[in-house]
């Protein structure tokens, strides 16, 4: 069996504002008890704390999935960029190395201020 990431514990503010945000922007699925499916086995655990640091999660995606997420970043205004430091440029995608090497990439924050991109590794790009 290969070693997978089963889950991540995310601290939030307010767990069904983020599930929403999760939901809506990145096509998540919620679950009961605060848990947002990534994967069919990976889920975000919200924990309502708030957060004393903020995390940054890359989720890979195909790229019908990124093409989606960026019209919806696109569409509702979240400020993004093509790298962790050009967040709010609207710029992008940039490229980004991940678990596959170099991919396409968005970089924005949920709404505790949590980095998040998105990143995809198909070699076509649709602006």
């Amino acid at each position: 069996m290969a070693v997978a990431l089963d889950h991540v514990i995310l601290p939030v503010k307010d767990a069904e504002r983020s599930v929403r945000f999760y939901y809506k922007t990145l096509g998540f699925k919620y679950e009961p008890i605060a848990l947002v499916r990534v994967s069919p086995t990976t889920v975000l655990q919200l924990i309502q704390r708030a957060p004393e640091t903020s995390l940054h999660l890359a989720f890979s995606m195909s790229r019908a999935e990124f093409d989606q997420a960026l019209g919806r970043l696109r569409a509702d205004g979240i400020p993004f960029g093509d790298n962790f430091d050009t967040v709010g440029t609207m710029s992008g995608p940039g490229k980004s190395h991940g678990s596959e090497r170099n991919g396409d990439s968005i970089y924005f924050c949920d709404p505790d201020s949590h980095m998040l991109e998105i990143i995809c590794y198909d070699a076509s790009i649709a602006q």
